[in-house]
């Protein structure tokens, strides 16, 4: 039987009514430019909810893809992904949104739309700040939506700590942060790449199974010995009467390689005995072949620098593992500065990659001729200093890489370098997460903190924290004091 007009008339009624009530659930996030510069791909990881990017937004992407920041290619492709989502939509559809669905795969494939306000268009008595100033008109588009879609949740999202005292000021309810890429809560529970037991080892052990093979002995013990265990993780003890690596494990046991307190400690590259376990530790798996991804994190002053540049030399020159070593770090000046240097790739770099040199330097002080040595071993050891802009594209063969200052790249930066390594590459990653420069990273949020949580389960890393200052009594005391 056909349907009434009314009845129709009805259904559709329902049916607005139901899609009304259902975008009110959905939260609406506007984007701030950092965000996008931050993670390019941002506006895909609000699932349900609907994003908007002020015409502001647009407007900085647009004058920053084409500067020489090292931001510049996260802006270009954040352009290139929206415009691809855009592409085939009308003025009036990319006002009123595009659906995101099929951008991704799984449960973290968004379902909501992405649309462009028109922010340039708001007249005077729309907007709560009347100064033309970047924040300002994006704080005020912000309102403006608040208002239009009230009482629909619309959340601003910008890491300018400043710019979300200035929105909550003017009147918007909700500004947050970006977390979707921060996998710790507090930065006291990033891993440590070690496990120390109270007291003595061994007597923590109830059962264990030992097999020795040449000079290795292998363990084999319960898993629930080790909180939350990992492959390459080690256990050491405070009465310095074992030192060892887990190996493999299983859902029941792990295989824990036994390294000796002695032997570890005794262990030596370039010339250089580590001063505590820490440096021992990593030592230990900066020395490895098998290990291809080494993170060492730590205070200024606890040996990162220097242990990464004597196993590097240790397995280029003395064991011939390697053909060269290229070193490089991320610094927020270097894509501004690097172009008014005179001189080659490399002289422009060496202002940046002073510690480099300055740790080069102290491993040849006691040598008759120092620059002498450090000129030959530089040429011998093939030691290359690269900017990390000139990293994309390339594929590294057979090389030690040292990314230093590592702190300061986000994590889409450091996939970058991660992934240009080829075979027989080894990448050391070193960083301090107290002494991060760039305006939209913390200690949580750092590309550094995220490969140390993404890549504890891989077999191919290791990770170690570096705790105490070996530099000076000096520096010692103001790493804690100060």
């Amino acid at each position: 039987m056909p349907q009434s007009q009314a009845e129709h008339g009805a259904q559709n009624t329902s049916k607005a009514s139901s899609s009304e009530a259902s975008s009110r659930l959905n939260k609406l996030y506007v984007l701030d430019t950092n965000i996008l510069l931050h993670e390019p791909l941002a506006f895909t990881s609000f699932k349900e909810h609907d994003v908007v990017v002020p015409m502001t937004v647009l407007e900085e992407l647009d004058y920053i893809k084409d500067s020489k920041k090292d931001v510049a290619r996260d802006a270009r492709v954040s352009i290139r992904a929206m415009e691809d989502l855009l592409r085939d939509a009308s003025p009036e559809q990319m006002l009123e949104g595009v659906s995101m669905r099929g951008l991704g795969s799984g449960q973290a494939s968004p379902s909501g739309s992405l649309s462009i306000f028109a922010d340039l268009s708001m007249n005077k008595t729309q907007q709560v700040f009347t100064s033309n100033e970047n924040d300002n008109r994006i704080i005020n588009a912000a309102l403006h939506l608040q208002a239009q879609h009230a009482p629909r949740e619309v959340v601003l999202v910008t890491k300018d700590i400043n710019m979300r005292l200035k929105a909550k000021g003017a009147g918007m309810s909700k500004v947050q942060d970006y977390r979707t890429d921060q996998l710790i809560t507090d930065i006291k529970y990033l891993t440590k790449g070690y496990y120390e037991f109270e007291g003595e080892f061994w007597s923590k052990v109830k059962t264990v199974e030992s097999v020795t093979e040449g000079r290795d002995t292998l363990h084999k013990l319960d898993k629930s010995l080790v909180p939350d265990p990992y492959i390459n993780e080690f256990l050491v003890d405070e009465t310095h009467s074992f030192a060892g690596i887990i190996e493999a494990m299983d859902d029941t046991t792990l295989d824990v390689l036994d390294l000796g307190y002695e032997r570890l400690m005794s262990r030596r590259a370039w010339g250089i005995s580590p001063k505590n376990i820490g440096q021992a530790m990593a030592l230990y798996t900066l020395l490895d072949p098998h290990i291809d991804l080494v993170v060492l994190t730590g205070p200024a002053g606890s040996g990162k620098t220097l242990l990464a540049l004597a196993a590097a030399l240790e397995m280029v020159v003395e064991k011939n593992m390697y053909d060269k070593i290229i070193v490089t770090r991320s610094t927020p000046e270097i894509a501004e500065s690097i172009g008014f240097l005179p001189g080659t790739e490399e002289e422009k770099m060496a202002p940046w990659l002073a510690a480099i040199t300055d740790s080069l330097e102290a491993l040849h002080k006691n040598d008759e001729n120092t620059k002498g040595s450090m000129s030959y071993i530089m040429e011998k050891a093939n030691i290359q200093f690269k900017s990390v802009n000139f990293m994309r594209g390339r594929s590294l063969q057979n090389a030690i890489v040292i990314l230093d200052e590592s702190q300061n790249l986000t994590a889409s930066q450091l996939k970058t370098i991660i992934t240009r390594c080829g075979e027989g590459t080894k990448l050391i990653c070193a960083g301090n997460l107290t002494q991060i420069d760039s305006n939209y990273l913390n200690a949580l949020t750092s590309g550094l903190t995220y490969i140390v949580e993404k890549f504890k389960n891989f077999s191919g890393s290791a990770t170690i924290s570096l705790d105490g200052v070996v530099r000076s009594r000096l520096a010692e005391f103001a790493e804690k004091e100060l």
